[in-house]
């Protein structure tokens, strides 16, 4: 397995949620940007002057053709391609992410290194690398980055990884340990000496890895310095991601030095230590941010889910190939993943929604009762018609928690809501479920057609403007005053300056 080495990443809560809940057998319902055309893309004043043409263009395959671990990166760039919905493609992108990559590659202290920048089509904020060179970047990280130093930093980092061989060391780890962890559970598996001994090993296993995360943090640092950027974008990124993470996440860890097997250091441990290395690699500080040239490159850039994955507008979900909608409670939000839409709300109410193929000769009782809903109590099995729709409901139980299961017939398609409540709120259930599964309906054809994805935007504060009088030019999302300071790194006290480019999310 090829360990992916980035760390600029965001969301764990949902995926933690998901996996909690008592299903089994669930199934749910862009361009790559090389150092190489990257530079043959920039204008003159990007690039130095004075280089030759060559009759024989290099590209990413024969730069890379002596690496000896291209092989691992190119064996698994297709599996990275179809996980982040492929590769996103938009020309002015591509040519403001060329400009940053051309001057981390003039700077570069390995000049005979190649790497292959890609941009992911997925919201989610994240970034890593594989061995030989390849970088990837999600456009959900370049709707949060405000300037080009801090996506410079990112992908600094990113090459630091490569630079550094931490994927073949972590896998390398990695394996070792997979060999101990079988030598504990076969030989030792009744030995309390032998089981900490393994826990030890998977602590050592953590630790590693999270060196790895700071040398990458100090080398990029250095890197983005020596290229002319500012190197505190660093710090002001790691300090957007974890407010982007408080923002996002329903359940949020109240003592992180529990999670001893986090693969990352902690962010104010980070950003400390981010502060500290730009300080020593510019005392005297300085360092271009060319925030508007970065924003006047990401504004029109896709925003949130595209038409494939359904749109999340505030508490509603929407569909339009499906042709289908439903909403969630108020303070809920909603995360929609590649597997799954997940919303949590207030007392760790939790809701899984998705959809799988049923024949229309299975009645919807049979297959509730089937054995895909664990923990379920068939007494419980009832009709649940919404609207003119067939639906049946149910209910479960599993470890601390109470579930209530309705499934949704749409021709040879079944929909699928599970709500979860706590055992000891096990009232709640029955409202909070009932709420979700009746706003479920089909969607027009009208609202199918108007249906369109959002979009990053960037408006200039005019005298007077505030905070509140631009953020409601957004639409779609959920708790837009707030997540207008985010996207623009707005300190919670700090007012719009006339003038200044700010980020909008609209469509």
């Amino acid at each position: 397995m090829i360990v992916l080495c980035g760390t600029w990443t965001a969301g764990r809560a949902a995926r933690k949620l998901a996996r909690a809940l008592p299903l089994a057998g669930l199934l749910a319902i862009g361009a790559c940007t090389t150092i190489e055309d990257g530079l043959s893309s920039l204008s003159s004043s990007d690039v130095k002057t004075g280089y030759a043409a060559s009759r024989a263009p290099v590209t990413f395959e024969t730069a890379q053709a002596g690496d000896p671990q291209s092989a691992i990166g190119r064996s698994q760039h297709p599996k990275i391609l179809a996980t982040y919905g492929g590769a996103y493609s938009d020309p002015k992108v591509e040519r403001m992410l060329a400009g940053i990559v051309g001057r981390l590659a003039a700077t570069s202290k390995d000049g005979s290194r190649a790497y292959n920048i890609t941009i992911l089509n997925s919201p989610n904020v994240n970034a890593f690398a594989l061995p030989g060179g390849y970088v990837y970047i999600t456009r959900g990280l370049l709707a949060l980055a405000n300037d080009s130093a801090e996506v410079a930093a990112v992908i600094g980092h990113e090459m630091a990884h490569v630079a550094a061989n931490h994927g073949i060391e972590r896998q390398e780890r990695e394996r070792a340990a997979e060999l101990a962890s079988r030598v504990v559970s076969e030989v030792l598996d009744s030995d309390q000496a032998g089981k900490m001994a393994l826990a030890r090993n998977r602590l050592s296993l953590a630790q590693f890895s999270r060196r790895q995360e700071l040398e990458a943090d100090l080398l990029g640092i250095r890197h983005i310095a020596e290229a002319g950027f500012d190197p505190y974008a660093a710090a002001r990124f790691l300090k957007a991601m974890d407010a982007y993470s408080n923002f996002r996440n329903a359940f949020q860890v109240n003592n992180p030095n529990l999670d001893f097997l986090a693969s990352h250091p902690s962010a104010p441990q980070r950003i400390e230590l981010a502060e500290r290395h730009a300080r020593e690699a510019k005392p005297s500080g300085g360092g271009t941010t060319d925030r508007d040239r970065y924003l006047s490159g990401i504004e029109g850039m896709l925003f949130g889910d595209s038409a494939s994955e359904g749109y999340v507008r505030e508490r509603r979900f929407y569909h339009p190939g499906l042709g289908i909608t439903f909403e969630v409670p108020e303070d809920f939000v909603i995360d929609n993943t590649s597997e799954a839409v997940l919303a949590t709300g207030p007392g760790d109410v939790a809701i899984r929604f998705d959809g799988v193929a049923l024949a229309p000769s299975t009645s919807l009782a049979d297959y509730i009762a089937s054995g895909w809903v664990g923990g379920l109590d068939r007494s419980t099995i009832r009709p649940h018609p919404i609207g003119n729709l067939e639906a049946v409901s149910a209910r479960a139980r599993g470890g601390d928690y109470a579930f209530d299961v309705t499934v949704v017939r749409v021709g040879s398609q079944v929909y699928r809501f599970l709500t979860a409540v706590p055992s000891e709120n096990s009232a709640r259930i029955g409202p909070i479920a009932d709420s979700i599964a009746n706003s479920f309906r089909l969607l027009t054809v009208e609202e199918r057609n108007s249906l369109k994805p959002l979009r990053i935007r960037v408006v200039t504060a005019r005298s007077g403007d505030t905070v509140d009088s631009i953020s409601r030019k957004m639409v779609g999302v959920d708790r837009p005053r707030d997540l207008f300071r985010l996207l623009n790194e707005m300190e919670p006290s700090e007012s719009v300056t006339p003038g200044m480019r700010y980020k909008i999310v609209a469509e």
